[in-house]
């Protein structure tokens, strides 16, 4: 069982980098949360940078799993309320419960990456059945190039979701709406 071995470690460590940051993330402690033997951890990730990048592929293959399932269920907006009610939920998704752990986990990673370019290579953002929603609705509307302005629009409310995280608070309709206006002009 190797794979859901990793997979459990991996998870932990998303935890335990949310809980005690870059600093905490340890061997020892990944083994103390997922409350297995001293050295697991590093039987199967030897080195704090194998962990690390354990990490960050599972944090990338879960954030796009959310992704793709948010885009997949959820009705294509027709009015830019609909499509501000839909950025609303994907940024209260990332501020509370496990999508705040994970929020708190990508930043750091991002933040590490900076260091470690090959952790930058897996960060990058993918596509998306969510980020093509987006792209879809602009390019209906007659936005002039759509792809970018998904682009900007995303990074905006990724701002929002970084200051609300650090800052405390959680992001309310009217702050979406302006800030979704805003990109779009």
């Amino acid at each position: 069982m190797p794979a859901g071995r990793r997979t459990l470690l991996a998870d932990t460590a998303i935890d335990v980098l949310a809980e005690a940051g870059i600093r905490g993330l340890t061997h020892r402690a990944v083994d103390r949360a997922a409350q297995l033997p001293p050295g697991t951890t590093s039987a199967y990730y030897r080195t704090r940078q194998a962990l690390l990048t354990a990490l960050v592929r599972r944090l990338v293959a879960r954030d796009q799993a959310e992704l793709q399932e948010l885009g997949s269920r959820t009705p294509p907006p027709r009015t830019p309320e609909d499509l501000v009610a839909g950025i609303a939920a994907l940024a209260e998704l990332r501020l509370t419960g496990e999508g705040r752990r994970r929020t708190l986990a990508r930043y750091a990673c991002a933040i590490e990456s900076v260091h470690h370019p090959e952790l930058r290579e897996i960060l990058v953002p993918r596509e998306n059945a969510g980020r093509q929603l987006v792209r879809d609705f602009l390019a209906a509307h007659g936005v002039a190039d759509p792809g970018g302005r998904t682009v900007t629009l995303l990074t905006c409310v990724d701002g929002m979701v970084f200051d609300r995280l650090v800052n405390g608070g959680s992001v309310s309709g009217e702050e979406i709406r302006q800030l979704v206006a805003a990109a779009l002009r």
